[in-house]
């Protein structure tokens, strides 16, 4: 008996040992790997002019007035000077700084701290609004200390990650957490496989570094979840994808991304179910752009991209990534489902970016929708609104473009105030407020309640009285 339970007690003492071993253990300190990792990180604060128009009268119009429109050009024009301020990171030794494009954008002036307390100042060597990177250059021969990229598709959930940045204007801080969760898309930009984090991240961390334990770049600290963050959800960019638009943009001083020329949405069940495919995969082709690689290729609306150039397509919105990740001038190979069967088209890949589908996307004004039973305009809430007025991160809503003097919100809301919620639903398009309204005036209460953001950039909770 002695023997069975010193031979049980063997087997637990080498599984223990085996289990610790093959577990990486809490790092006892950051200390070490922060100290030798601050002098890479920067601080960025920009300047740029705001024109303004001062209300001429000593009172004002109400919201929706016909008069607000026809006095606001009588307004004298004031300037103002806006500042923001970011984070960056360099990554050569000639002052070579990454960062956020919304760091920098429409600056007139940049001045990157390093140390905390050298200033320099920085030009813009080029920026890609559709990733949110950017990378300047300071103005000085000086010699910096960098840091290098590390492979961000080694990442896994659970892995350790430290933070560096400036947030809230108070300079090198450093904040540590693990991978929460891989592939998130947030809906901020075109491109988005974010690397989700815990590690504390707040305004003024954009375009901050998130660093691995080999004190390597795994990714771009750029968004934050909630409106105060630090609720122990941040955003950044993988390494592997931003280092193709960080090349490019210091080869060319532009982006080159790959272009098939197609409109694409998901493979629901019902239409794997309708075309008889093993199961919804791929992203169906909804439009072929005229002229397009695509088109050249012999690919049709309808038609189902199960594979890129020899990746599989589980999902749709894999796809432009992909795509956009593949040199221009490329051949590749693409799969096809159509009519039951599979096919395979040769496509000679384009460039987007000179592309007219791409031109009239940049350039096409926002649509607008009239919600009738409530008397307004309206139009969908984008990622540009989403940074400038600095809302939630995953917001999504209407904003008020007009208010007829004969709506039910005319002494409610104003122009520019944005609906999120109404009776307590989500609100993601006309359609939606429009048939919560039509419920509304078909009951009994006649009493509608909104959720909305004001032009102060306040959420509030408005009630109003149908008629």
């Amino acid at each position: 008996m002695k023997k069975i339970r010193f031979i049980l007690f063997t087997l637990f003492l080498t599984l223990s040992f085996s289990i610790q071993s093959n577990s990486k253990t809490v790092p006892a300190s950051f200390a070490d790997l922060a100290e030798k990792l601050m002098p890479s990180v920067v601080n960025i604060s920009t300047t740029q002019t705001v024109v303004t128009n001062s209300n001429p009268f000593p009172f004002q119009f109400p919201p929706g007035s016909p008069f607000e429109d026809m006095f606001k050009e009588f307004g004298t024009p004031q300037e103002r000077k806006s500042s923001a301020l970011g984070s960056g990171f360099i990554i050569d030794e000639k002052g070579i700084v990454v960062t956020n494009n919304h760091v920098i954008q429409d600056a007139e002036d940049i001045i990157v701290r390093v140390n905390g307390d050298e200033e320099y100042e920085a030009k813009i060597i080029g920026a890609d609004p559709l990733s949110d990177i950017a990378v300047l250059k300071l103005e000085t021969n000086k010699k910096f200390i960098p840091v290098a990229f590390g492979d961000s598709d080694k990442a896994r959930i659970g892995d350790w990650v430290i933070a560096i940045g400036n947030p809230f204007g108070l300079g090198g801080t450093v904040t540590s957490g693990i991978i929460s969760a891989r592939n998130r898309s947030i809906g901020l930009s075109r491109y988005e496989d974010y690397i989700q984090t815990d590690a504390s991240i707040n305004s003024g961390n954009s375009g901050g570094p998130l660093f691995d334990m080999n004190g390597d770049v795994i990714g771009i600290n750029t968004a934050i979840l909630g409106r105060s963050g630090s609720i122990g959800i941040g955003f950044s960019i993988p390494s592997n994808s931003a280092k193709i638009v960080i090349d490019q943009l210091l080869e060319f001083g532009e982006t080159k991304r790959g272009w098939l020329g197609v409109r694409i949405q998901d493979v629901t069940q019902e239409i794997a179910d309708v075309e008889k495919l093993d199961k919804p995969r791929g992203a169906l082709v909804a439009s072929v752009a005229e002229n397009s690689p695509s088109a050249k290729a012999g690919i049709k609306a309808g038609d189902i991209i199960l594979e890129f150039n020899g990746v599989k397509i589980n999902q749709m919105k894999e796809l432009p990534a992909i795509v956009a990740k593949t040199k221009v001038g490329t051949n590749v190979k693409v799969k096809i489902w159509r009519n039951k069967k599979e096919l395979t088209k040769n496509v000679l890949l384009g460039r987007l970016e000179t592309s007219e589908d791409f031109k009239v996307t940049e350039k096409s004004p926002p649509i607008e929708n009239k919600v009738e039973s409530l008397k307004i305009t309206v139009r969908k809430l984008n990622s540009e609104d989403i940074k400038q007025r600095k809302l939630p991160n995953q917001i999504k809503g209407l904003v008020i473009t007009k208010i007829e003097n004969n709506s039910p919100l005319i002494n409610s809301v104003e122009v520019n105030s944005i609906i999120i919620e109404a009776q307590k639903k989500k609100i993601n398009s006309a359609n939606d407020l429009d048939k919560i309204t039509d419920e509304v005036l078909k009951s009994n209460q006649k009493t509608i309640l909104l959720v909305i953001y004001n032009s102060q950039n306040q959420r509030r909770y408005i009630g109003v009285k149908l008629k």
